[in-house]
């Protein structure tokens, strides 16, 4: 990851090894500790320009800067440091949106305890941390970025992942084919209710009402994407009418959330385990979702556990 040491190595770096107009930025903000530094590795991995430590004020002229000969393509994260104030974000996202570039906002953030127990084993120093004990400044920081928090894209809860965990979201959100075609990305997510409900999603359905594939003897070995279990689940009586109700559901909300600017959309979709039903009511959502228009991504959370 570049860190950023002036004005005449980004213009080298940005134009030279690109030749490129910066298409599309991302702002990595959130609690000290949270993992803003993990998703900036996976978004570097991804092709991504990743500055570190950029002072908010300087981010538009980074977009002056990054203008080369060709129309679009390359895209940068800034990864914020430690306090970025609402009204630095503001300010630095209203002037790159004023001159069309698309601006997003990704934050952050972890349990206390959870961020308590990172700062213990790296020994590292909170920087919130003056006078204070550690618990003292995350809780100073977590109100300090309150108003960051609320005005951001997508908050991310990190608080049950690992360092693995993290850059695998970051590469769900970021890393499918052709992002740009639609401005919302999209995922439609399953998961087991015994594994933990996702804490960054924004629709749950819950299809543990339909009889479970796992006390089928012959069907408990294969999994939702499976024809076996596929059919098992979508024959039952109950599954077409509320396939059709959750149908009407999206065609209203996805426009709605276009409209609004929403950048993010996750649907998750919960069984018992994230094994069988979750698994085949999700993949029944992303083909109904491209009859809408949405080219989302389709996760399995817990189908292997």
């Amino acid at each position: 990851m570049w860190v950023f040491s002036g004005f005449f190595g980004l213009r080298s770096l940005l134009q030279g090894r690109y030749g490129e107009y910066v298409s599309e930025f991302v702002i990595l903000s959130g609690m000290s500790g949270a993992g803003r530094s993990q998703a900036g590795d996976a978004l570097e991995d991804l092709g991504w320009y990743v500055i570190d430590n950029l002072p908010p004020a300087l981010m538009p002229q980074v977009a002056e800067l990054a203008q080369g000969p060709s129309s679009r393509g390359q895209k940068v994260a800034f990864v914020a440091g430690a306090g970025l104030t609402i009204d630095e974000l503001d300010a630095a996202r209203d002037q790159l949106e004023s001159r069309g570039e698309t601006v997003r906002v990704l934050f952050f953030d972890a349990s206390t305890d959870v961020l308590i127990r990172r700062y213990e084993s790296t020994k590292r120093r909170h920087p919130f941390a003056v006078d204070r004990s550690i618990g003292e400044a995350i809780e100073a920081e977590r109100g300090a970025l309150q108003p960051t928090r609320a005005a951001a894209d997508l908050v991310i809860d990190t608080s049950n992942f690992t360092i693995y965990d993290c850059r695998a979201r970051v590469r769900d959100l970021f890393g499918g084919d052709d992002p740009d075609d639609d401005p919302m990305q999209t995922t439609v997510l399953s998961f087991g209710y015994k594994h933990g409900l996702p804490p960054d999603v924004d629709l749950v359905l819950d299809c543990r009402f339909l009889p479970n594939p796992h006390w089928v003897e012959e069907l408990r070995p294969h999994s939702g994407k499976d024809e076996p279990v596929r059919t098992y689940v979508l024959e039952n009586s109950l599954t077409e009418p509320f396939l059709e109700r959750v149908d009407g559901l999206l065609e209203l909300l996805v426009p709605a959330y276009r409209d609004e600017g929403k950048a993010y959309l996750t649907i998750a979709v919960g069984c018992t385990g994230g094994h069988h039903r979750s698994v085949v009511i999700a993949e029944e959502l992303g083909q109904r979702l491209h009859r809408l228009g949405v080219r989302p991504r389709v996760i399995h959370r817990d189908i292997d556990k």
